[in-house]
């Protein structure tokens, strides 16, 4: 089997978020969709994906380089753990699929996010 990513998602911390959407919106012509995750706000637009919060709260979202969507996330994550990965969170439920994070061998630390 030979994983797949069907697309990067880029990461941007902002202070305020409802100020930085219509930017993005009109960057990418894409709607915002928002959602909230563990006391973060977060909106995906296009390719980005914006958030914001308390310090505490970011620094989960703020420690991984970038979001990687997968059709299979299972076998996703087993092909990069076979690979040398290392999973620093196994996949489980978001409120907009499911989610494992792990650390490529060379220091990187990526979300994989799949159906």
């Amino acid at each position: 089997m030979t994983m797949k990513i069907d697309s990067v998602i880029a990461r941007q911390r902002v202070d305020d978020l409802e100020a930085a959407i219509p930017f993005y919106e009109r960057l990418t012509g894409e709607t915002a969709g928002r959602f909230a995750f563990g006391g973060v706000s977060l909106a995906s637009v296009g390719p980005f994906l914006l958030y914001c919060g308390p310090d505490e709260a970011v620094q989960r979202v703020a420690g991984v380089s970038a979001t990687l969507a997968v059709a299979d996330l299972g076998g996703a994550v087993e092909e990069a753990v076979a690979a040398g990965a290392t999973v620093v969170m196994p996949a489980q439920p978001t409120p907009n699929g499911h989610r494992a994070v792990l650390r490529h061998p060379h220091g990187g630390v990526y979300e994989y996010v799949g159906p």
